[in-house]
């Protein structure tokens, strides 16, 4: 079964210059640019670094809880 997530971007011109851009469902994914392309591909890399940030810190709890032999299950997921 294929899965597919979609998020939404949202492009506000800025009042100065350029725009300001964020993932409305993921709070603290925000950049911005001074053309439209340069904030969507900065968008994108924010998007990134969150979610690798969060993956780091959700790793580090894994560990901490094992070192208290809590038992969990780890596994992939992708959406696509």
């Amino acid at each position: 079964m294929k899965t597919s997530m979609k998020l939404t971007a949202v492009f506000e011109p800025d009042e100065e210059s350029g725009y300001i851009a964020y993932i409305e469902e993921i709070p603290g994914v925000n950049t911005q640019g001074e053309t439209l392309e340069e904030a969507k591909t900065n968008l994108l890399e924010a998007l990134n670094l969150i979610m690798e940030t969060r993956r780091t810190l959700a790793e580090n709890d894994l560990k901490k809880s094992s070192n208290s032999k809590k038992k969990f299950i780890k596994e992939d997921i992708v959406f696509a």
